[in-house]
């Protein structure tokens, strides 16, 4: 399910890129590549990534904004800052037939899409599949690499570009990259992962207050409350 907060702008390229970000990428904020995706195309991606990555269970995508994704992450990770994705895993009472969900960022989206060189519908494509693997149990920041291998399997068979996971290590100088995956200690720039575990109550927690679903079929606003606890990373 995709919900979209209703505090975000209408054209992200307009209120996330200047002038100058968007000419030196050779993109203009009129090409669709810059475009918020339907809500039905990801949803449809959405069926397909779960598929390949083997987990049941109802997942929801907020699609919201630096300020509300920069909120959650202070909440959760004590982190105040913004991010791309972060990860809540269902737990307890529920949790058969909830995954968990995941909410991301479409202004950080938007300029990392820029940095990257593809389309804004892309980049979250990718930010969905490196969620999804955390509501599997994945955890690229205590594995040995089991994460980053079974995401760039899933990448190619999903015709995904470069992942998270090797964007940090590309980003390393050569000498200094671990024969095995990131420590504990490693932060990977530009996203989190948070476990937070069910209540029975009826308030939302991930979306902002007066969230709801952009306009298609089958969405409906949240109803998958969420209970602080000290995240896991």
């Amino acid at each position: 399910m995709i919900l979209l907060d209703p505090d975000l702008d209408p054209d992200p390229a307009l209120a996330s890129t200047s002038a100058k970000q968007t000419a030196a990428s050779g993109l203009s904020t009129s090409n669709r590549k810059l475009s918020l995706p339907s809500a039905r195309t990801l949803t449809r991606f959405l069926a397909e990534a779960q598929t390949a990555v083997r987990l049941k269970g109802e997942v929801t995508v907020l699609l919201t904004t630096d300020a509300a994704i920069r909120k959650l992450n202070r909440q959760f990770r004590n982190k105040n800052r913004a991010t791309d994705v972060l990860s809540f895993p269902a737990e307890g009472i529920g949790a058969q037939e909830i995954a968990g969900d995941l909410a991301i960022s479409v202004p950080t989206a938007l300029r990392q899409a820029i940095e990257e060189g593809h389309s804004l519908a892309t980049e979250i494509k990718v930010l969905i599949l490196h969620g999804l693997l955390h509501l599997a149990g994945h955890d690229h920041e205590a594995d040995e690499g089991q994460m980053a291998r079974r995401e760039r399997l899933l990448r190619a068979k999903l015709n995904l570009p470069q992942g998270l996971i090797e964007r940090a290590e590309a980003q390393k100088p050569s000498a200094l990259r671990p024969a095995k995956a990131p420590s504990k200690a490693t932060v990977l720039k530009g996203h989190g992962f948070s476990r937070a575990a069910k209540s029975q109550k009826k308030d939302r927690a991930l979306a902002p207050e007066g969230c709801s679903s952009r306009p298609s079929q089958g969405s409906r606003k949240l109803q998958t409350p969420i209970r602080k606890r000290s995240p896991k990373r």
